[in-house]
């Protein structure tokens, strides 16, 4: 980004949320004080007639400021470089590498190393490996593989491991054979009900939510479970799709409602960083990739939006173009642009 292109009223919105997305885009110079920081420093927030925007930390010190010793803005791009390398060693790894061993490839302590990646992705290093772990699964079972062949060339040292990660809430969504399947065995409630953005389907398992869309029925749903046991409503039902309906109209209460959704490890990297947009703001496809150490995927992300079923819940209608323009939305822009505009209220 070059200095010219820092948009000052979005980098000082920015600065007074902590914004860490912002983190590496641009600096905080403090002309009463000397230093340059990170959109996301922790200090006190400096009066706005003593701050200047700079998009690199080397116009920053040409300016004359010198770097926070608290949030270090020197250290983002070595942060960076640190995420890439944890990322590419569980990838590359038969068996997940422990997080002294990540510590030692990137010379940072176990510790400081677990905050800056679950900062940037959104998951510890443990937990990256397991969603890649379970996506090798999802590819195998996919490709034809038996589910034992699955679980052990995805890097499980025995069945039990992979089934009891599911117990413990590290779920893949539908169990692997389930997956293969196409849903057999499974029973899904659903129901559509007319919203003021038009008609809405919501459908869940016994686990929680796994598709939310608009202006569909069940020939869609089928498409997505072919061999699931779809049934209408149900009481249990009846009061999740209340729940639901009400976060569609009233946006930004608080609300617990289970999903159950299964997705690559990217892809749930993405789902993760979308449901920490605050209801009424936006983010540009860049900047989520950024958000989760993967700056160049800019495609991957629309890619990963788009294969989100389940809407408003994981909010992939808070993503705009970098330009600002509106972008694509499965269901159409006016009902991503009457979303927007409910949660700006």
């Amino acid at each position: 980004m070059n200095q010219q292109i820092v948009d000052n009223v979005r980098a000082w919105t920015a600065v007074q949320a902590r914004d860490r997305s912002f983190d590496g885009k641009f600096v905080t110079g403090v002309l009463s004080t000397g230093i340059y920081c990170r959109p996301s420093c922790a200090a006190r927030h400096p009066k706005r007639e003593n701050v200047r925007f700079f998009a690199t930390a080397e116009q920053a010190e040409a300016a004359g400021l010198r770097a926070c010793l608290r949030c270090l803005p020197n250290d983002v791009a070595r942060d960076e470089a640190a995420v890439k390398t944890i990322i590419d060693a569980i990838r590359m790894a038969e068996s997940a590498p422990s997080l002294a061993e990540l510590g030692e490839r990137t010379s940072y302590s176990p510790t400081h190393l677990q905050r800056i990646f679950k900062r940037e992705t959104g998951l510890s290093p443990a937990a990256y490996a397991r969603a890649v772990r379970r996506e090798r699964v999802k590819d195998a079972l996919d490709g034809g593989a038996s589910v034992t062949e699955a679980i052990y060339d995805a890097g499980y040292g025995s069945a039990s491991r992979f089934y009891e990660e599911q117990k413990k809430g590290r779920k893949m969504g539908m169990k692997p054979g389930v997956w293969k399947n196409g849903g057999a065995g499974v029973t899904v409630h659903w129901a559509i009900v007319e919203t003021s953005l038009g008609a809405m389907m919501v459908a869940a398992t016994d686990k929680g939510i796994c598709c939310l869309s608009f202006n569909e029925g069940e020939e869609e749903l089928r498409d997505r479970f072919p061999k699931a046991d779809l049934r209408a409503g149900g009481d249990a039902f009846a009061k999740l799709l209340a729940q639901v309906v009400a976060q569609v109209e009233t946006p930004g209460r608080p609300h617990n409602i289970p999903i159950d959704v299964q997705g690559t490890a990217f892809q749930e990297a993405v789902w993760q960083e979308l449901r920490k947009i605050p209801e009424g703001e936006t983010r540009s496809y860049a900047d989520i990739a950024i958000a989760i150490g993967k700056p160049k995927a800019v495609r991957a992300v629309g890619s990963a939006n788009g294969a989100n079923h389940v809407a408003v819940l994981i909010p992939c209608h808070r993503v705009v173009r970098s330009d600002g323009t509106m972008g694509g939305y499965a269901y159409g822009l006016e009902i991503k642009t009457r979303l927007l505009e409910k949660e700006a209220k």
